[in-house]
């Protein structure tokens, strides 16, 4: 079993600072792992392992707010100290659960191996470099918003995940709170940051200490994007000859709502490849989930419009096949595509309009007023849960609740 100690180095010439090293013993071999923490021996608390407190600031280790922002101290100097040493009693930890001879040089290799990405923003910074390798694009945007807001929060600074407390998080939120930030984007950051604390946790850099557990991470209800049935066959009937923009974007949306609610980024990404055997094979780039889906009629008159329009993709959408000149591409033609549907939805004098998302949510709300099981239209829709599909299903047509309560209350009659 490997020990690990935190000293000061004094240098031999009697200078006035000292570098806070971290003494690792295993099988009577001892390494130093020397940190860029340097501090005068007055400074230091030989019997304690630590930053002696100084007057004036908080205790060492506790967050300190101002101005609205979570500030870092010279006190969190011990943060940083107590952020590597964590690591490095996990990472022995970690090995001895394996049960495999191990050398101090393998601590050693593990430890430096992460040290760039040990504190929460450069940590940030690697998976979003990784997401965008892995040409995903869109989750990288979104770590990138969170990332950044989390910046905002620090004023500048980063801080190690070992100051990531159940009380950091809840001041964070009351930031986005106070900002003005609504409850489901808060919530969006919540969930992000959650993610990046799990992952850090999976690679030693901090003990899993659960605090995202009194913040709220749930989506809620927002306002009704379903369509009822005959609204969606209006559309179908538009006469839009005269506008190639308006007709591509009601052949999207009718395509969307033909094909289980298939979302706009999956449709910009369709191959002609992906159409084989009567049916639509892709796989939901939200999600990763494979689904396929069985060209009816309609579908296939739409994408026979379309046939002559690119080489590669179903729809007119995009031009390239490069990851970024894509995404932004992608970008673009879902800011249009939105624009358009706000249009149709004017010309269909719609009260709440049309969006990208209402043909998903449409799809979903018929297929349970016909009585179709939650189940089932889980599984067409390539949720991963049904908790996800009772979000769409969530708030029921008025005629729908007003038939059944007709019907409950027959036998007083």
């Amino acid at each position: 079993m490997a020990t690990v100690k935190v000293r000061l180095g004094l240098p031999s010439e009697g200078g006035r600072q000292g570098t806070v090293f971290y003494q690792v013993t295993h099988r009577s071999r001892t390494r130093r792992i020397s940190t860029s923490i340097r501090l005068a021996a007055e400074d230091w608390d030989a019997a304690g392992c630590g930053v002696k407190a100084r007057a004036g600031h908080a205790e060492d280790g506790a967050p300190v707010l101002r101005g609205g922002r979570y500030r870092m101290e010279p006190s969190s100097l011990q943060d940083r100290i107590d952020s590597g040493l964590v690591r490095l009693r996990l990472i022995t930890r970690h090995l001895d659960r394996l049960r495999k001879d191990y050398s101090i040089d393998d601590i050693i290799h593990r430890y430096e191996s992460g040290n760039g990405c040990a504190s929460v923003l450069s940590f940030m910074d690697a998976r979003i470099a990784e997401l965008s390798a892995a040409g995903k694009q869109g989750t990288a945007r979104n770590y990138t918003r969170a990332k950044d807001s989390l910046a905002r929060y620090l004023g500048g600074d980063d801080i190690p995940f070992i100051a990531m407390t159940a009380d950091f998080v809840a001041g964070y939120a009351l930031f986005l709170e106070k900002r003005g930030v609504v409850r489901n984007s808060v919530s969006f950051y919540m969930r992000i940051l959650r993610a990046v604390y799990n992952s850090a946790v999976r690679h030693l850099f901090v003990e899993q200490t659960y605090p995202f557990s009194d913040v709220y991470t749930g989506v809620g209800r927002t306002v009704k994007r379903a369509v009822r049935e005959s609204v969606v066959s209006r559309l179908f009937r538009l006469d839009l000859s005269r506008s190639a923009g308006l007709s591509l974007a009601r052949d999207l949306f009718i395509f969307s709502y033909c094909t289980r609610g298939m979302a706009f980024v999956d449709m910009a990404y369709l191959r002609k490849d992906d159409i084989r055997g009567g049916s639509i094979h892709y796989v939901r780039r939200k999600t990763g989930q494979p689904l396929c889906v069985r060209m009816e009629p309609c579908i296939r008159q739409i994408v026979d419009r379309y046939a002559d329009r690119s080489e590669v993709y179903v729809f007119p959408i995009l031009k390239s096949e490069d990851p970024e000149k894509t995404y932004a591409r992608y970008q673009v033609a879902l800011n249009y595509y939105n624009r358009q549907l706000k249009q149709l939805g004017r010309m269909l004098h719609l009260d709440s309009g049309l969006t990208s998302y209402v043909a998903r949510h449409s799809w979903a709300t018929a297929a349970r007023n016909h009585n179709i099981p939650v189940s089932v239209i889980s599984a067409a829709m390539g949720h991963q849960s049904e908790k996800t599909t009772q979000i769409y299903l969530a708030m029921l047509e008025d005629s729908v609740i007003d038939s059944a309560n007709q019907e409950i209350i027959s036998c007083l009659k």
